[in-house]
C-alpha cells in the first residue's frame, strides 16, 4: 500500500510533467541523446552531490530538467549540500523537484479482532535539486565535465555486456521482438541498423522484455492480449530500460519507427494511473539491475 503526502499529489505532478512530453509527440527518456548532450558530458544518467548515478523516474525528471534548461554538467545537490560546500545556490533560481520514498506506519482498527494494529505504508515525498551550473563557490572538481569514452569503446563495452546475457537471440528478417512462449529474441542482421548505436539500443528494449519472462522477473502488468493497457505498459517499460540501458553503456539511442503509435496507449495508461510511470520507470530500474547482475562485471565498461 503506498500514499502520498503533501496537498499535491507527487504522482499526479510527475504524471502531468511526463504527459505535457507525449502530448507534445517528444519522449523525453530520448533527449540526452537527441541534444547531443551525452557527447559533451560522456554520463547520461545525472549525478548526485556523491557522485551516485539517480535511479528510476529521478532519472526522467532530471533529464527533462536538463534538456529544458540546457545544463550540461550531469551533478545535482540539494541547498543545504551546496552549503555544507561553501557554496551558494544563486539568487533568483529555480531548482528540480526529486522524489524518495520512504515507509512508516499507522494505527488501523481491525473489526474482526476488535483490536487496534499497526499497518505499514509507504509515501512518496518530493524535494528540491539544482544543477552545478546554478551554484557559486563550488569546487573545482564539480566543474570538471567528463569526457566520453571513444566510440569504439564504447561499443566494446556494448557487445560485451549482451554477450554476457544468457538470452537465445536469432539475426534475421526486418524486425525485432520477443517471444515469451519461445523465450527468444529476434532481431534483424547488424548491418541491417543504420550504426552500431541503434542495433545495441534495439537490442537493449528487447533484452529488458527477456527479463519479464516468469523464470525470471515474473513480469506482466496484467498483460491478456496484443495492445491492452499491459502491453503498453510493458512497451514503456521496456522503453525506458532501454534508455537506461543505453545510458549506462555510452549509447545513443533514436526512436524506433515503429514507436509512434504507442505514444497514444503511453497517454491513456498515464491518464487513467497517475503511478503508472513511476511503476514502469522502477521495473525498468529492476530489469536494468538484473541485466547488470548477469553480466560479466570485467568485461564492463561502465557498471550500473
Amino acid at each position: 500500500m503506498t500514499q502520498s503526502t503533501g496537498k499535491q499529489d507527487p504522482h499526479s505532478r510527475i504524471t502531468d510533467r511526463i504527459l505535457a512530453e507525449l502530448e507534445q509527440g517528444t519522449r523525453p527518456w530520448l533527449k540526452p541523446w537527441s541534444g547531443g548532450d551525452i557527447a559533451k558530458s560522456g554520463q547520461a544518467r545525472p549525478l548526485r552531490a556523491t557522485g551516485q548515478p539517480y535511479r528510476g523516474i529521478n532519472v526522467l525528471l532530471l533529464w527533462i530538467e536538463a534538456q529544458a534548461s540546457g545544463f550540461v554538467s550531469p551533478s545535482w545537490m540539494t541547498y543545504k549540500q551546496a552549503q555544507a560546500l561553501g557554496a551558494q545556490v544563486r539568487k533568483g533560481e529555480h531548482g528540480a523537484s526529486v522524489v524518495y520514498y520512504g515507509d512508516s506506519t499507522k494505527t488501523v482498527h481491525d473489526n474482526a479482532s476488535g483490536e487496534d494494529r499497526e499497518q505499514g505504508f509507504r509515501f512518496l515525498k518530493t524535494y528540491t535539486v539544482f544543477n552545478v551550473a546554478q551554484i557559486d563557490c563550488l569546487p573545482e572538481r564539480f566543474h570538471i565535465v567528463p569526457e566520453p569514452s571513444p566510440e569504439v569503446e564504447r561499443i566494446e563495452a556494448a557487445e560485451a555486456f549482451f554477450a554476457s546475457i544468457p538470452a537465445t537471440v536469432n539475426h534475421g528478417g526486418d524486425r525485432a521482438y520477443y517471444i515469451p512462449s519461445a523465450d527468444r529474441i529476434q532481431l534483424p542482421p547488424f548491418a541491417a541498423f543504420h550504426d552500431a548505436h541503434g542495433y545495441y539500443a534495439t537490442r537493449g528494449h528487447e533484452t529488458v522484455h527477456w527479463t519479464r519472462h516468469e523464470s525470471r522477473l515474473d513480469r506482466s502488468f496484467g498483460r491478456e492480449k496484443w495492445g491492452d493497457a499491459g502491453y503498453a505498459r510493458e512497451e514503456l517499460c521496456a522503453e525506458l530500460g532501454a534508455a537506461f540501458l543505453a545510458a549506462d553503456l555510452g549509447l545513443c539511442i533514436e526512436p524506433r519507427p515503429d514507436h509512434a503509435s504507442y505514444i497514444a496507449s503511453w497517454i491513456k495508461v498515464l491518464q487513467n494511473d497517475t503511478r503508472a510511470i513511476v511503476q514502469a520507470a522502477a521495473h525498468a530500474e529492476r530489469a536494468v539491475a538484473y541485466l547488470h547482475q548477469l553480466a560479466s562485471p570485467d568485461k564492463l565498461k561502465q557498471a550500473a
